[in-house]
């Protein structure tokens, strides 16, 4: 490691826990319906969609139409990205001439969309449609984003509210993370990438001369096609909605999405800044902001780490290439370590950096290619995604994910002293844990059974491009990009085909509404409870003691559920790389 590379990973994490406060404390009265400094800029429009809509704001629902709602707006958005790419060939704003994307791909991105997952098995530059980038993909970025902080709060709800029915009006909460957080965010960085180069046109694509002629398959090569497009505007949103899908096809890696290092570090800090910042939002509407703070270093104790080891293991380069006598130390004239897939205007310290923060948030963009990571430094955003996307997550679901989390962890200390255990105020009885386990063993079936089907189809195994244990890491690592709705990928697989489109279609699918369906039935039933008095015995949820309980039981589920899948990918390829064959 280089003390350079090390000062900019803790600027990095200084300024993103600088901003929780202030962004946090916005959002909490956003959510709450208090007057924020944008409130008469924003008011009025909230007004007019609500008169427009015919929704009644004061009007509240139980759980169950609260999910009704959440599920219609998500099943109406994938059947318009799925209407949208089966007809760009005869919609307007489609200068190439791009035609109709086919069924098994059309069904794969609009599932991955509507998700917030924003898998891409496309090249989007010559597969999608501006039309189809604006109206269909950009725009499920904030609807996507929106359901998940909307679910969140009915969740704090759920824990603040006392023998109560209703857990919120899910098109107030839709409507005002949509309005009045997403939107605002996303303007202003929009603005700011557009000034560093990223590209917002709508202009068709550019026939340019190069400087340099190249020779290819025996054929110069002196004209290079310029792909433009409405791309700072949908860059905004997918980093800042933990959403991750690239206007082009090499995502945050391609110099029109992320042209300078202040774009590269304004759109990591994006990555995280929401869902961090979420934390503060949920200690100040439960009214004891030690609990945001207790859940945000439990992120931190394990993010902070992994992230570390994967720049670690990068900066370390490749020990074949030592055996050869290569000098991969760092120097003025080098920068050392694994360049291999990495863009040189981001170096190895950030381009580990992004690895591991989009892999720990739900979002999936990418500034260098994860499958030319080493194999450590692959395990990292590997581990972080099957942790379950909850050392920050996603927009709203990283939360109340991690919230699941310390539901299990309360229980198994009430386990331990022989107490009921209690969160919040509320008695965790067997409803809340039933469901929590839910939502914790979900997506580990989809990543463990779609795997273990996936080696064992021809169909399938036709797809990876490096046989054996690499191989089998890139199967590893795309499911569990699914099955955990983050929307990475290792690049060596090849992955728009039936099978994958279908099989990482319905893991996607399933690991984002059987999540937070019952995640609703724990808001409905802790709202109905009455609060309990906190006792000598009271386990305190705020202090060390707990936060290294809740990373324990993190790390146990992550390490138990998949260490022996990971021993069978990265770990052995590790040990292989250090070995004589």
């Amino acid at each position: 490691m280089t003390g350079q590379g090390l000062l900019q990973l803790a600027l990095y994490v200084v300024v993103l826990v600088a901003l929780v406060k202030p962004l946090g404390a916005y959002m909490a009265a956003v959510f709450r319906g208090e007057r924020t400094f944008l409130s008469p800029l924003l008011g009025p429009v909230e007004r007019l969609i609500y008169r427009i809509s015919g929704v009644d704001p004061a009007h509240e629902s139980d759980w169950t139409r609260y999910a009704f709602d959440a599920l219609l707006v998500n099943l109406l958005g994938f059947i318009a990205v799925y209407a949208l790419q089966r007809l760009q060939g005869v919609l307007p704003l489609n200068p190439q001439g791009l035609g109709a994307i086919s069924p098994d791909s059309s069904f794969n991105t609009a599932v991955s969309f509507a998700t917030n997952t924003n898998w891409q098995g496309y090249v989007g530059e010559a597969t999608m449609s501006y039309l189809t980038q604006m109206l269909g993909l950009a725009v499920q970025n904030f609807l996507s984003a929106a359901t998940g902080i909307a679910v969140l709060i009915a969740l704090i709800r759920g824990f603040v509210r006392r023998e109560a029915g209703q857990i919120g009006n899910f098109w107030v909460d839709f409507t005002r993370s949509t309005l009045h957080v997403l939107l605002p965010l996303s303007f202003i960085l929009a603005v700011v990438l557009a000034s560093q180069g990223v590209v917002q046109s709508f202009a068709p694509y550019q026939q340019v001369t190069l400087v340099e002629p190249v020779v290819m398959q025996e054929q110069t090569v002196t004209e290079q096609t310029l792909p433009l497009g409405p791309a700072a505007s949908q860059v905004a949103i997918k980093q800042l909605g933990t959403n991750g899908g690239g206007f082009f096809n090499v995502n945050s890696a391609h110099p029109f999405e992320n042209p300078t290092p202040l774009s590269n570090f304004l759109e990591m800090l994006a990555i995280l800044l929401i869902p961090a910042a979420l934390c503060y939002t949920f200690g100040r509407m439960v009214n004891d902001q030690r609990q945001g703070w207790a859940l945000l270093a439990a992120m931190l104790v394990i993010f902070v780490p992994l992230l570390v080891g994967a720049f670690a293991a990068e900066q370390a380069g490749n020990p074949r290439f030592d055996a050869l006598g290569v000098d991969q130390a760092a120097s003025a004239m080098q920068p050392g370590g694994n360049m291999e897939g990495k863009e040189t205007r981001f170096g190895i310290a950030n381009s580990a950096l992004w690895a591991t923060a989009t892999t720990a948030a739900s979002n999936g963009s990418v500034n260098s290619m994860h499958d030319s990571f080493t194999p450590l430094g692959g395990l990292a955003p590997m581990w972080l995604m099957q942790l379950g996307e909850v050392v920050f997550g996603g927009v709203g679901s990283g939360l109340y994910g991690m919230l699941m989390f310390a539901v299990i962890a309360v229980f198994i200390a009430g386990l331990m002293v022989g107490r009921t255990p209690e969160y919040l105020g509320k008695k965790i009885e067997a409803y809340e844990v039933k469901m929590a386990a839910i939502v914790l063993l979900v997506p580990c079936l989809a990543v463990l059974l779609g795997t273990a089907v996936a080696v064992m189809v021809p169909a399938a195994t036709a797809s990876v491009a490096n046989p054996g244990t690499h191989g089998f890491s890139e199967i590893l690592y795309a499911f569990s990009s699914a099955g955990n709705n983050n929307g990475s990928a290792f690049a060596g697989l090849a992955a728009n085909t039936p099978f994958y489109n279908f099989a990482l279609g319905i893991a996607m699918w399933v690991s984002r509404y059987w999540l937070m369906i019952p995640v609703l039935a724990i808001a409905g039933s802790l709202a109905a409870k009455r609060a309990t008095a906190i006792t000598a015995g009271t386990l305190p949820t705020h202090t060390p003691l707990f936060v290294a309980l809740l990373v324990t039981t993190v790390l146990l589920v992550g390490a138990l559920t998949f260490l022996p899948a990971l021993a069978l990918g990265p770990i052995v390829e590790h040990l292989q790389l250090h070995g004589s064959h």
